[in-house]
């Protein structure tokens, strides 16, 4: 059913931070980054809402949209691609030690988010509370 042994394959950024990234979830990211276009980056971060308090946010931003103070992780996969993620502090305090999954199941697939922080996660797996 479910890929177990690439979930315990999990990436760094390149200076060994930010967030946790399966393999499975690499690939996506990877393939979506590809599409975006060289000047794209993705932007995880949180926001108020959502059935617990507090919800994930994952969106394609332009490299000109960097903020001073976000933090900004450079990811490789195995095939040597590259890609990039930015987060602003205040997400990167709720969000840091998070695993990003993506799954293919027919339900309940996409990306996943598994964060330790959380002290309370809805059954959608979007939102959570701390």
């Amino acid at each position: 059913m479910g890929s177990s042994n690439l979930q315990e394959v999990t990436h760094t950024a390149a200076d060994g931070k930010g967030i946790l990234i399966t393999e499975t979830a690499m690939t996506q990211l990877s393939r979506l980054c590809r599409e975006q276009g060289e000047s794209s980056l993705l932007r995880v971060g949180v926001r108020s809402g959502g059935c617990s308090g507090m919800s994930y946010t994952m969106d394609f931003v332009a490299s000109s949209e960097i903020q001073e103070n976000d933090e900004v992780y450079e990811y490789t996969t195995h095939a040597g691609d590259t890609f990039k993620v930015v987060c602003d502090p205040k997400s990167l305090l709720y969000i840091y030690g998070m695993q990003l999954d993506f799954s293919t199941e027919l339900i309940g697939g996409g990306f996943n988010f598994t964060n330790p922080n959380a002290s309370q996660t809805c059954g959608c797996g979007s939102s959570f509370a701390v």
